[in-house]
């Protein structure tokens, strides 16, 4: 509750500290309405015109229910390789012979290309979630598991020794001595997951689903409505935005103060 209420508090401060990057995505948009001008609109539709479209967007609730889609698949994998990713990773870190073990079967898992991954995935699950879900924990888990592992692996051996030879607990070891080193390698792979898992929803939702963020894309590329395409990249670079930046950015400068 107190952490909570923490973050809360700085809020306002973090918020601040985010004008810069406002900045760069108002240069952004200017860049943007400069190539309207020179390229024309079926091209490359204006900024105000592809932001009314994603007004009357979000007005549909068939829209909200496809956005709600791609969230709920999008979800349910990043947070599965979140999970399994962070959870092995670690236990591999501390254990030479698992690091070892694992490191041929990441090597696969990374060389794979993703759109590999959704054709195997529509042969063994077929046109719905299940394919989406594989791809997405497939794709975002050897992120986050390296994260874990050399986290825990780069850890300072005084730290070891030192916490072994003051008998700490197991508990108070992990989350007082080695779990601030540990967080520094791994929150970047989550956000990293978070980026590769949020791609990869889409693009097997426009090859392997009928619904969807993905799936609607699909339809705007058929039909050539490059403003509902580009409306639709939007909300795709906003959920990802909020994601990262309001929720996760926060906590990950609460937990890191040690730093200070």
């Amino acid at each position: 509750m107190k952490f909570a209420l923490k973050i809360l508090k700085d809020f306002p401060s973090f918020l601040w500290s985010g004008l810069g990057a406002i900045a760069s995505i108002l240069l952004f948009i200017a860049l943007w309405d400069a190539g309207n001008q020179i390229y024309g609109d079926l091209v490359l539709p204006s900024p105000l015109e592809t932001f009314k479209t994603l007004l009357l967007m979000l007005q549909d609730d068939s829209v909200l229910a496809e956005i709600h889609t791609t969230l709920y698949r999008a979800s349910i994998g990043f947070g599965i390789s979140l999970i399994l990713g962070t959870a092995l990773g670690l236990l591999a870190g501390f254990f030479a012979t698992a690091s070892m073990m694992s490191r041929p079967i990441v090597t696969i898992l990374v060389g794979m290309p993703p759109i590999a991954w959704i054709v195997l995935a529509m042969i063994w699950f077929g046109m719905g979630d299940e394919t989406v879900i594989f791809t997405v924990i497939v794709a975002s888990f050897p992120i986050v598991f390296v994260g874990a592992l050399q986290g825990t692996r780069t850890l300072d051996g005084t730290l070891k020794e030192m916490a072994q030879s003051f008998n700490f607990p197991w508990h108070m070891r992990f989350f007082d001595v080695y779990f601030p080193h540990i967080f520094s390698y791994v929150f970047p792979a989550w956000v990293g997951g978070l980026g590769m898992a949020w791609k990869i929803v889409i693009m097997a939702e426009l090859l392997a689903t009928s619904n969807g963020i993905g799936a609607s894309l699909a339809v705007a590329r058929s039909q050539l409505d490059t403003p509902t395409a580009l409306a639709i990249v939007v909300i795709m670079i906003a959920s990802l935005m909020f994601i990262e930046y309001i929720i996760l950015e926060p906590i990950k400068r609460e937990v890191e103060l040690w730093r200070d």
